[in-house]
């Protein structure tokens, strides 16, 4: 008897946990190992908003079951976000909806907006969540590529119009991962008006649009005039206040698409534990000075990296924000190649840009998420790997 499903059976392998397997067979042998490859920022969540949930959580009241949309206090506190930080108007009652983290909310939207054999333009390369999230609703990935010459901007035109008849979702992921492109506000214009001419919705994922440098401000895809008929925005607390563990985040935009998916999640979950999202309705309310203090350091882990990989010959362009480099590859190697012989050589877990689409390969991807002085001990490992011209010897 078979107890698994056949979609289960066939999700691609999730080649983060393969690594993370000679990573201990590594340890196992005493190597000290560097994992740059996972995209979960190592600085500590900011103590007032630890000191909020220790509060919240001292409150029996608490301990009830939240509604199935999520606290007031916490959709509140991300419309309050919204108007200060991009302008945009949302209501808290119908247009926004409380996570468990923007991970669970992509998954589920997916199952919540598309029938079986309903196509879905993914980013390519971009996060495999979307690609195996629409397998699972039993629906069809149809690569949307980007263009690395345009700072990853999606080429529209190069899908294939039979493709995008059959499409019902448009996915984007800015800033993005792996690529830390970043967008103006001229490319949500134009796929909402791409959106509008083919019945899409647009879904993007702003995970990372508060992880930003210098005097890059990251757009939202709502801020585009008549945006709602045609988009919904993910959003997290992940990156922007380091709490990925606490797994918080929300959908804010389209009403109709944030009640489908409240509605299936309230069959699915009871939303998240209420001190969590008291703590983070303190968190967006707050004046975001840890938040910047976060971005300074990642800007500096940033810098040192993408200096260094120039003087070894390795390309990445330089990000305005994520946590992220996407570097290419030395000639004569393939991602997975290149990723493999850092690991074995330096004791140093990349990703491959194979893990993230078709177009992804040639590429690795580097977190940036240790501390400096780990970065030194990297650099100084590639070093000894003798990276000359772009070529390993």
């Amino acid at each position: 008897m078979a107890f698994v499903s056949e979609k289960v059976k066939n999700l691609p392998p999730y080649l983060f946990s393969e690594f993370q397997r000679k990573k201990k067979e590594l340890e196992a042998k005493g190597a000290d190992v560097i994992d740059l490859g996972i995209g979960a920022p190592d600085l500590p969540t900011p103590d007032f908003v630890i000191d909020k949930l220790a509060e919240e959580s001292r409150i029996i009241s608490n301990h009830r079951y939240s509604t199935y949309s999520g606290c007031s206090e916490f959709r509140k506190a991300v419309a309050d976000f919204y108007r200060k930080q991009y302008q945009v108007e949302l209501n808290p009652e119908t247009e926004i909806l409380t996570l468990i983290g923007s991970k669970e909310g992509i998954a589920n939207l997916m199952h919540a907006t598309i029938n079986h054999g309903d196509s879905v333009l993914i980013p390519d390369p971009g996060y495999p969540v979307y690609r195996t999230a629409v397998h699972l609703a039993g629906g069809n990935g149809i690569p949307l590529p980007l263009d690395p010459d345009n700072g990853y901007a999606p080429l529209f035109d190069q899908v294939n119009k039979t493709a995008v008849q059959q499409a019902k979702l448009l996915l984007l992921n800015y800033p993005g991962n792996p690529t830390a492109a970043t967008a103006e506000f001229d490319t949500f214009l134009q796929a909402v008006t791409f959106a509008k001419r083919n019945n899409l919705l647009v879904v993007n994922d702003a995970a990372y649009d508060m992880v930003t440098f210098e005097d890059y401000k990251s757009p939202s895809v709502l801020q585009v005039p008549g945006a709602k008929d045609y988009a919904v925005e993910f959003g997290s607390l992940s990156k922007t206040f380091n709490m990925t563990g606490w797994r918080i985040g929300y959908l804010v935009g389209n009403k109709e698409v944030v009640k489908a998916l409240a509605t299936l999640k309230s069959n699915i979950d009871t939303s998240q534990f209420l001190p969590v999202q008291k703590a983070a309705a303190a968190a967006l309310r707050s004046d975001f000075t840890a938040v910047a203090a976060n971005n300074k350091v990642f800007q500096e882990r940033m810098e040192k990296m993408h200096q260094a990989l120039n003087k070894l010959g390795i390309h990445a362009d330089k990000p305005r924000g994520t946590i992220f480099l996407w570097a290419r590859v030395p000639e004569g190697h393939t991602s997975m190649s290149f990723a493999n012989r850092i690991l074995e050589d330096a004791h140093v877990i990349v990703t491959p840009g194979n893990a993230f689409g078709e177009r992804g390969e040639g590429f690795v991807r580097i977190a940036l998420t240790v501390p400096s002085e780990r970065l030194d001990e990297v650099i100084s490992r590639m070093k000894r790997m003798k990276l000359k011209g772009g070529q390993t010897e």
